[in-house]
């Protein structure tokens, strides 16, 4: 597998699990960011204001670093650990669940608790479709009319994706590359673009007629 390429999953799911009168509601959500984080967490506290607990886990990113379990007041390590081992034993990432609770009158105790946050996510991951996604970068090529086939050319020489082209005053065609090859393959783009080879457009930062922005992870 590629270092780009990570499991996550395609759209929401959802999962339910009910003991002793007690009701568990999990949505699980492709995320990338910790604002669509707080989103999703808005949307699921719209949908249940009456709810007793909304527990959480998430995992953000190719490393996997960028995590957190939350218990919202359920007993220390009883929900959100529980959920976030959910979502490393289907080795996801880039992926928020949530859990509500409607309290159902007789208590679980920790280990009932812990099973429930469980089984609660499984149900909503065993849901999901799981996909395979690469990390890209995007960048927006500008550049004059009079340069269009030998932006055309260099993309389809170098297997640059084409995300979107809006052609009005000026040209404009945002590419996506893989993270791990963003530096080769930009050098190799310049030196097809430029005819020159790639030791040769090393030092070269701007080229005339063309203007390369970086957009987004």
């Amino acid at each position: 597998m590629q270092v780009d390429n990570y499991k996550t999953i395609e759209k929401l799911s959802e999962g339910i699990y009910r003991e002793k009168g007690s009701k568990f509601i999990a949505y699980a959500y492709p995320v990338f960011s910790i604002d669509d984080i707080k989103e999703k967490l808005n949307e699921i506290k719209k949908e249940h204001p009456k709810s007793r607990h909304l527990c959480y886990a998430y995992r953000l990113g190719l490393d996997k670093n960028n995590y957190r379990a939350n218990d919202d007041g359920e007993p220390s390590g009883s929900a959100g650990r529980p959920i976030l081992g959910q979502i490393d034993s289907f080795e996801l990432t880039n992926i928020f669940v949530g859990v509500i609770r409607y309290f159902g009158g007789t208590k679980l105790g920790i280990p009932g608790l812990i099973h429930a946050y469980k089984t609660s996510t499984i149900e909503a991951l065993q849901q999901a479709t799981i996909i395979h996604k690469t990390q890209k970068n995007t960048y927006a090529l500008s550049f004059d009319y009079t340069k269009m086939s030998d932006i055309m050319n260099s993309l389809k020489k170098n297997n640059i994706e084409i995300v979107e082209q809006n052609f009005q005053e000026t040209a404009e065609i945002k590419i996506a590359i893989p993270q791990s090859e963003v530096n080769l393959v930009l050098k190799n783009f310049k030196a097809s673009f430029l005819k020159k080879s790639v030791d040769q457009i090393s030092d070269i930062q701007e080229i005339e007629g063309l203007k390369l922005t970086f957009l987004s992870q």
